[in-house]
């Protein structure tokens, strides 16, 4: 797979619809052409504390954050139809459309893989499979975890060793 989209979600509590961040990674022809990242006005508003611990998102980074439906209106043209991949792609498949869903938005019919599947068959000589782990085996070093932007480049890179 040489042309997707690279995408990673943050939540601020246990609700999928929170997403507080979102990072798009844009890849044509096997290359990386476009990144984008913006903080997301969660729902429900709250952050859980343990949410707070993994991702380091506080509620003063969204206050003026748009809500999901404006970010997302403001990437879907460029994602078209392009096939979606996430590292653990039933988390992030499950936050947008939960978010879709809060919204009233359709839901998109993208293909959407898993980097997370995909590299336990590729790399079952792993003793893990987390993004860190298999992000270093390919040879991208991700200094900033639980940054959607920093794992949808991660997720990125991955894929186009995993599914090439």
């Amino acid at each position: 797979m040489r042309d997707f989209i690279a995408i990673d979600f943050e939540t601020a509590n246990q609700h999928r619809s929170s997403i507080c961040a979102m990072g798009l990674v844009r890849v044509a022809n096997g290359r990386i052409v476009d990144q984008y990242h913006t903080y997301i006005r969660p729902v429900p508003n709250f952050f859980a504390a343990w949410a707070v611990d993994i991702h380091g998102i506080k509620e003063d980074e969204t206050y003026d954050a748009p809500n999901f439906a404006t970010a997302w209106a403001s990437v879907k043209t460029g994602i078209g139809a392009l096939p979606l991949i996430a590292h653990n792609s039933a988390f992030d498949a499950s936050c947008l459309y939960a978010a879709l869903q809060y919204y009233g938005q359709p839901i998109p019919k993208n293909p959407f893989f898993c980097t997370y599947r995909k590299a336990q068959h590729v790399f079952p000589y792993l003793y893990n499979h987390k993004l860190p782990t298999v992000a270093a085996h390919v040879g991208f070093h991700l200094d900033h975890h639980h940054d959607a932007l920093s794992d949808a480049l991660a997720c990125a890179h991955i894929a186009l060793r995993v599914f090439s």
